[in-house]
């Protein structure tokens, strides 16, 4: 049986061969196996140098010093550590957090967990688009606000927010700013300088690197609170043994990303496009969020007068989603597409399809052809 035809890129990317090559080589005696806290031996400075060299790839990538970048397991404990750790640390200059309905659950519920703490958050609905706008973040900015956290990139719409404007409202006002980049880095230029970014939490697996690797970027002069306490690693804001396999790995998805940044996101764009003009003359067919304004591998559309679910089962050869791949065990309808207003029939009636750096066009020809059938077949135009 073949394997169906990946266009599940923004849940996550297949590890690229030249990390793996580079990670396997980390791993047993004969490599660089060792704690790169051990500074009383050849392994362990060997260790700090690869780690190290990691590090300056990463900040490389995003425009950041070496010294701003912190290693975690993945944007999930990033967010955690940028949210909670700011919420912590300047309490008393203030409880009130801004973010928006449709961010990933992993900013969400930090943030529903320090309302518990007796914080207060403000949730900005989404434009139509599925942006927040500027004027939105401005006119929920009060004098105790402390924190704004927004995505960067929609994970299911592929949306692109005015990062770098809401950045210099929050910089003018004095309150600090989250990006969760998650769906960013490696897809699209991101400098956390230009944009005026403060937080910025980044996950390997979204561009070809491991799993359960991470950073959160957290800049020069920023205090904010440790989440994991036991040894003081991190400069004191992550404690725990750094997994020097996963680092270097991580390393170099950021080295390769950057290196194919701008011919990758010419190439995606125009397999969008390839893979929307194919679909759009499909009847009741509906693009949501920007056609513009949006990272060249995400395209998500809805199918009226289809079932979603039937839609999913007779794309057998599609590896596609739904919505978002931490919320796909639930049968709800996505929350962000009905925050940019489709109805639960709608949204359970809508396809993301996200390709990478190993789709080609002839596997979005076949796409095409398997969504037509698929869509006729349930509106019973076919036998």
């Amino acid at each position: 049986m073949m394997n169906p035809i990946y266009l599940d890129y923004a849940a996550t990317t297949p590890m690229d061969p030249e990390v793996a090559q580079k990670m396997a080589a980390c791993l047993t005696l004969e490599g660089n196996f060792a704690n790169p806290a051990s500074r009383s031996h050849r392994y362990g400075w060997m260790a700090e140098e690869a780690v190290e060299n990691a590090r300056g790839q990463m900040a490389k990538i995003i425009n950041a010093d070496v010294r701003e970048i912190v290693w975690t397991s993945g944007a999930t404990e990033a967010n955690n550590l940028a949210i909670k750790g700011v919420a912590q640390q300047h309490s008393n200059k203030g409880k009130h957090i801004i973010t928006s309905v449709i961010e990933h659950k992993a900013v969400l519920d930090p943030c529903k967990y320090l309302e518990e703490q007796g914080f207060e958050v403000t949730y900005l609905p989404p434009q139509s688009d599925g942006t927040v706008s500027v004027q939105q973040v401005k006119e929920a900015l009060r004098p105790d606000t402390i924190l704004v956290s927004l995505m960067f990139v929609n994970n299911e719409l592929g949306c692109i927010n005015p990062v770098q404007k809401i950045g210099e409202l929050c910089r003018d006002n004095d309150v600090l700013f989250h990006v969760d980049g998650a769906q960013a880095v490696g897809k699209i230029s991101v400098d956390v300088q230009a944009q005026n970014i403060d937080l910025l939490s980044v996950s390997g697996h979204k561009f070809y690197g491991p799993k359960g690797i991470g950073i959160l970027y957290v800049k020069r002069g920023v205090k904010i609170a440790a989440q994991i306490h036991g040894g003081g690693h991190e400069r004191g804001m992550r404690s725990g043994t750094l997994a020097t396999h996963q680092i270097v790995g991580l390393g170099e998805a950021a080295h390769m990303s950057q290196q194919l940044l701008t011919q990758e996101e010419a190439r995606l764009r125009a397999l969008r496009e390839l893979l929307w003009t194919g679909l759009q003359d499909i009847e009741g067919v509906t693009l949501n969020g920007s056609a513009q304004n949006s990272v060249p591998g995400i395209l998500n559309i809805s199918f009226t007068g289809v079932d979603g679910e039937s839609l999913l089962l007779s794309l057998a050869d599609l590896a596609v989603s739904s919505g978002s791949a931490c919320n796909s065990a639930t049968m709800a309808p996505s929350y962000v597409l009905k925050a940019i207003g489709l109805s639960d029939e709608l949204a359970h009636a809508s396809i993301r399809f996200s390709m990478g750096r190993f789709s080609t066009i002839e596997e979005l020809n076949q796409a095409v052809g398997s969504v037509n059938t698929a869509v006729k077949r349930l509106r019973g135009l076919v036998p």
